[in-house]
């Protein structure tokens, strides 16, 4: 955001609850919120609860894989004695605002900001139900001596859920109309509102173990936030030329709020800086790059499926990106990238990215390589995630007519010149590549389905962690389990990667060779392939042996601490 006043800075000292502590060092509540700009100093500090930058782009699940695995895609989590997630700091702070702020005169100013301070509680208790499963609710401040609340029981998923949504309810109804792209709207609320209620219909619809009804009511819940914001906000999809214009709206400095909803904000005026050029050039942060099925799942420029195309398995580099969708080359390095402002045209550096597929999302000019010194905009909330939202929403209720998908997918393929998805062909033909990644999905609609996730997957890639919660929501866990890799090789050899008549990559084995200009990669330790020396797909992370359990990882433990200090409350399913 832009530079947010921090007003608020509370020592945490109670391990079993941080509910209590009243930061009266701070702020007295008998000489504050007593203005309509202490309200606004005060929930200045609200904004540190958003994603930083390397939240927005620094993606591990199975769209960007790097050369080592977090925890939960090796399947290695265990029960954390304290920590893990479990923390209440910014709930305190909300509810404390809530408690005070009608000690302001002006009505009309506390109805606004407690609209913001509920935004952010709903946003807060979002993201706990989404790890935890069923937490506490709390909707005021605890005192020191209130042990009853101190130490309650869990409260029902169902109930917290129905709270989070009188919250968003609350902050729709009175936070300004107004479009501000570094500033919480009324958009802004509508737009979480359609993010969480189709995480928590889907969730619901798909996880039948938790017992949860209500699926259909968020979904239509979902449906309604995103068509009052599509209808009312006037927000757009950003369109240039079709072969710039999705990689413009990322690298550009400055959020391009035509569609961007909402965003973090970069100075180099302010020195606010994040560090994603650094982060896709070098070897310093594993290497990202992105996955084959990825790869694999864009559509040909002409909307037919790149899967369909005999042999393209064994695909070389430059045949594979040959008239494809053309984020794909707005998305990583392809024959021909320059970067912006240069004319020099650049393959992937194999030192930078361990599939060889690397990301340029984002990347700006040269000038802001340098490490943590780039202050592109990171987009929190984007109008194209609404409309793919409202799209799988109505597929999913079984509601979904072709005029709903040209008014929402229609309008991010059309950015890129890509025909749409068809209703009927879609279902008629369900893409069986597709297909065999999302086991859960069956019915009338699966090939609609299939495609708008295909869609989501592609659109939103390198962008808040979507892809995780899309698992989770899916309960599609398996494909974390799967051999993440990279491009294909026939074998040790000289590639000519752009097809400008030089040599790019040397894949070699013994000693190596003298090949002016390019880069070497010794097979067996710099590379892997699936065959060894008979060539295949680069194999990433291969001699780690995944795991997730259905039973257990779609929610994360409850800390053992938190457990001993307050006995009511019980574990997540088979973490005991």
């Amino acid at each position: 955001m832009k530079k947010i006043l921090s007003l608020l800075a509370v020592a945490i000292g109670l391990a079993a609850c941080d509910l209590n502590l009243v930061p009266q060092d701070a702020i007295s509540p008998e000489t504050f919120f007593k203005t309509e700009n202490d309200l606004l100093l005060y929930t200045n500090s609200f904004y540190n609860a958003l994603p930083s930058a390397e939240d927005v782009y620094n993606e591990d699940v199975d769209n960007v894989v790097k050369n080592s695995l977090r925890d939960e895609l090796q399947g290695t989590r265990v029960v954390p004695t304290s920590g893990g997630g479990w923390s209440w700091t910014p709930l305190r702070n909300i509810n404390y605002f809530l408690a005070n702020s009608a000690k302001c005169p002006d009505a009309k100013a506390v109805a606004k900001y407690n609209g913001l301070a509920r935004f952010f509680r709903a946003y807060f208790y979002f993201g706990m139900v989404k790890r935890f499963g069923d937490v506490p609710w709390y909707s005021k401040t605890i005192e020191v001596s209130d042990q009853d609340m101190l130490t309650k029981a869990r409260d029902p998923r169902t109930m917290v859920m129905d709270s989070v949504m009188a919250d968003i309810d609350y902050a729709i109804a009175y936070l300004d109309g107004s479009r501000q792209v570094n500033t919480i709207t009324k958009w802004t609320a509508l737009a979480l509102k359609s993010r969480m209620a189709l995480y928590e219909g889907t969730f619901r619809k798909y996880h039948p173990e938790f017992n949860l009804p209500g699926a259909d009511k968020f979904l239509d819940e979902c449906i309604a936030a995103s068509e009052n914001l599509m209808t009312n906000s006037g927000y757009t999809i950003y369109k240039a030329t079709p072969a710039t214009a999705y990689g413009k709206l990322f690298s550009s400095d400055n959020a391009i709020p035509d569609e961007v909803i909402l965003a973090r904000d970069f100075s180099d005026e302010l020195q606010v800086y994040h560090n994603l050029n650094y982060y896709t050039m070098t070897a310093s942060y594993g290497k990202p790059g992105l996955e084959k099925k990825l790869v694999n799942s864009y559509l040909m420029a002409d909307g037919s499926r790149f899967t369909d195309i005999k042999g393209y398995e064994t695909m070389q580099f430059y045949e594979e990106v040959q008239n494809r969708d053309p984020r794909l080359s707005q998305t990583i390095r392809t024959p021909g990238y320059t970067r912006i402002g240069e004319t020099a045209q650049l393959t992937s550096e194999f030192g930078a990215t361990v599939t060889g597929y690397q990301l340029i999302k984002f990347v700006s000019a040269p000038k802001w390589d340098t490490f943590s010194k780039d202050i592109t905009d990171m987009p929190i909330f984007r109008y194209a995630e609404v409309l793919l939202n409202f799209a799988e929403a109505k597929a999913e209720r079984g509601t979904l007519t072709q005029a709903d998908l040209d008014r929402s997918t229609k309008l991010t393929r059309d950015r890129v010149g890509m025909p749409n998805i068809n209703l009927t062909t879609a279902n008629a033909n369900p893409d069986p590549y597709q297909a065999q990644q999302y086991t859960q999905l069956s019915g009338s609609n699966t090939g609609v389905i299939l495609e708008i996730r295909r869609e989501r997957r592609v659109e939103l890639v390198m962008e808040n962690f979507f892809r995780w919660d899309d698992i989770i929501r899916w309960k599609e866990g398996q494909l974390l389990t799967k051999t993440f890799k990279g491009m294909y090789f026939p074998g040790p050899g000289n590639y000519d990667l752009d097809k400008n008549g030089k040599i790019d990559l040397v894949i070699y084995e013994g000693t190596k060779p003298a090949v002016a200009g390019a880069q070497f990669l010794k097979l067996g330790s710099e590379i892997l392939l699936e065959n060894g020396n008979k060539g295949g797909n680069i194999v990433v992370n291969g001699h780690i042996n995944k795991k997730f359990n259905e039973a257990r990882d779609y929610l994360y433990p409850i800390p053992t601490q938190e457990r001993l200090l307050n006995p009511k409350l019980t574990q997540n399913p088979n973490w005991e």
